[in-house]
């Protein structure tokens, strides 16, 4: 009887793990999507540049969502550059602007 309480908590514990560890990684790193926005995409969206001026906090939460959907994706001037970016980049990019928006726990204080 012992064991077998053993062997099915050890079980769930290897599960609960699994899975919390599978959902980790949907989530982006914010630290890459820093560099990975001031390299991919700071130069056009900085004050005076071709773009709008962009910084995490330029957004809220959800606006920062809405604007990685793809149907708003196909509308900008620089569809071409970001279709380059791989799904991994993208989202590490989305989880930086996201993770520090106007609205967020810990919104972005420079530009």
């Amino acid at each position: 009887m012992g064991k077998k309480l053993v062997l099915v908590l050890l079980a769930a514990v290897f599960l609960f793990t699994t899975f919390g560890l599978a959902f980790a990684e949907e989530k982006g790193n914010p630290r890459k999507g820093k560099f990975l926005f001031r390299k991919s995409c700071r130069d056009c969206h900085k004050e005076g540049a071709e773009g709008k001026e962009l910084s995490p906090s330029s957004k809220t939460m959800d606006q920062w969502t809405a604007a990685f959907k793809q149907e708003k994706i196909d509308t900008y001037k620089c569809k071409e550059e970001f279709a380059k970016l791989n799904e991994k980049d993208v989202n590490d990019i989305y989880t930086y602007l996201h993770k520090y928006a106007a609205d967020s726990p810990s919104p972005a204080k420079c530009k």
